[in-house]
């Protein structure tokens, strides 16, 4: 079977959409290395070199030109013989050939119809449109969580029978046990804290840091946050001065994936209170570390966070703030959540993801 990719996010995408894509390949080529693997795109950067070390993944340069995404990749995947193209950020090209090839495209969230309020008109209208046109022209939809499978339903229209929920994994740096040495250079390099909370994410109104400063203003627990400023960082940074939280809040830049795995399982409390999320990968990140996990009741969290995590109110700081405070005085209960937890996480695993993927394209195939 030969499988073509829109690369884009493969090779240019540093967090969410680049580490799912980079994920699905990597994953694809170990455990099912008899087919073979296309990313295709107009250029290809050294993110996922490694994965294109492997025989059976191959770098395709894609026409160039504008819209050349949209109105020729499909046709370039068809040149190459692909028997299926897969959209791995909710669009597909617009044009095609006639020589038969089969289409999946996933589908993360969709939080700009649930939250206008984060997007222009514009942008909203032109997700809206890809995303809506995509659904319909796709043979099958992969929806990344049970939460957005229903949006899908409800949002774009779509019949259930058409989406398949294949939840996401996480890097395989947050199941390997990192080095002792490596250990002690990081809580150097960052100056970390003995004991702390940790937040990860980027710093955007949505993920709600603001009420995790609010819930450890007047307490002596350390935050430590990892994530790219947006301009709502200002809000943070004017709530801290003002409550002289400066030595209490650390915040991370320039963090590697080894890193920030080792920083997750030395952290004693994970804290997610995002509003809305189409599955939310940091939580499954700190369940495979073993670390505790507090995260809202609402939208997918409650599947990635399953029954042991802990969970609150995002718009409640003084539930967030009861929360933390229970977890940080009572070691026997974080260790007893976090081995539990981890129990539930394995359904994340690799293989059981990597398995139920080849299963569909097989079906469409078939």
């Amino acid at each position: 079977m030969k499988i073509a990719f829109d690369a884009k996010r493969f090779f240019h995408n540093t967090s969410g959409l680049g580490n799912y894509s980079r994920d699905l390949v990597r994953i694809l080529s170990k455990y099912y290395p008899e087919n073979e693997y296309l990313l295709l795109n107009k250029n290809r950067s050294e993110r996922g070199s490694d994965i294109l070390e492997n025989p059976n993944v191959h770098f395709v340069e894609t026409s160039k030109g504008s819209m050349s995404r949209q109105l020729k990749m499909g046709k370039d995947a068809q040149k190459q013989n692909a028997d299926i193209f897969h959209g791995l950020s909710g669009e597909l090209p617009l044009k095609w050939s006639q020589k038969p090839i089969k289409k999946i495209v996933t589908i993360h969230d969709l939080i700009f119809v649930r939250y206008p309020q984060y997007y222009s008109f514009f942008d909203r209208k032109i997700h809206f449109w890809k995303f809506k046109k995509a659904a319909n022209s796709a043979d099958k939809i992969i929806a990344i969580s049970e939460q957005t499978k229903k949006d899908i339903i409800q949002f774009l229209k779509i019949p259930e029978s058409k989406i398949e929920v294949i939840y996401q994994g996480c890097h395989y740096a947050f199941k390997e046990q990192q080095s002792n040495e490596l250990i002690e250079i990081t809580k150097d390099k960052f100056n970390l804290p003995e004991r702390f909370v940790l937040n990860v994410g980027t710093i955007e109104d949505r993920k709600n840091l603001l009420n995790i400063v609010k819930a450890i203003s007047g307490t002596n627990i350390p935050l430590v946050v990892v994530g790219k400023k947006t301009k709502y960082f200002s809000k943070i940074e004017y709530f801290i001065k003002k409550n002289k939280l400066e030595k209490q809040v650390y915040f991370l830049e320039g963090v590697s994936m080894d890193e920030l795995a080792i920083i997750y399982k030395l952290a004693d409390i994970f804290i997610y209170p995002s509003f809305f999320e189409g599955f939310g990968i940091p939580v499954i990140e700190a369940l495979f570390s073993k670390t505790v996990t507090v995260t809202s009741n609402t939208s997918c969290l409650p599947e990635a966070g399953g029954p042991d995590s802990v969970y609150i109110d995002p718009n409640n700081y003084f539930d967030i703030q009861s929360k933390i405070k229970f977890l940080w005085d009572n070691e026997s209960e974080r260790k007893r959540r976090a081995d539990k937890a981890f129990e539930f996480v394995q359904k994340f695993n690799d293989e059981q993801i990597v398995n139920q993927l080849m299963n569909l394209y097989q079906k469409i195939i078939s």
